[in-house]
């Protein structure tokens, strides 16, 4: 998504075990291991922007991550089926040469579709699920069994561009700036 905004952003995997945190509500969750995990990367660098985020759909309050397994998948979407969810997602950005940091979350409200057995067999047997915050993608495959989306539709793909826009600003930063810094735009 960042690339398709006109930035170049070099990847690196935080390493941070998600399983070692805890938090009372999804939101924050989210906000806790973006934090982690733009923490992390950082450390690792003597200068620079680290963009961390961390996307979970909410449930009636229980939060749900990427399924376990295919069952996990095919379970989540029977529940899901016909509901409506709130997809977070937390963003901590870094600027590695100041140490200062901005935080937020995001959050948009995610109404499924009632996807038949069928059609629920058929998306798990992708593998899409598998690898998606909540079990489901809008981008993908899962677009069609969501009726609709409230609020930032790239919150849901993965991090929310305007936001993300915010938090620079409080940094600083400049998207224009970061066009000529790291775009291929020139």
């Amino acid at each position: 998504m960042l690339r398709a905004a006109g930035l170049d952003p070099q990847v690196i995997v935080s390493g941070v075990d998600e399983d070692a945190f805890s938090a009372t509500s999804t939101d924050e969750l989210t906000s806790v291991l973006a934090a982690a995990k733009a923490s992390a990367v950082a450390a690792t660098l003597a200068d620079g922007i680290v963009i961390g985020c961390d996307s979970m759909l909410d449930l009636d309050g229980r939060a749900y991550g990427k399924p376990a397994d295919p069952a996990d998948a095919a379970a989540r979407w029977r529940e899901m089926s016909g509901r409506t969810g709130t997809l977070y997602t937390g963003h901590c950005v870094i600027d590695v040469g100041t140490g200062e940091r901005v935080e937020a979350v995001a959050a948009t409200a995610v109404h499924f579709g009632t996807p038949s057995h069928e059609e629920i067999s058929a998306y798990v047997a992708t593998g899409e699920p598998l690898g998606m915050a909540g079990g489901f993608t809008i981008e993908g495959l899962g677009g069609w069994f969501v009726e609709s989306i409230d609020g930032d539709h790239n919150n849901v793909i993965g991090i929310s561009v305007p936001l993300l826009r915010r938090l620079l600003g409080r940094l600083g930063v400049t998207i224009p700036e970061l066009w000529a810094q790291y775009s291929k735009l020139e």
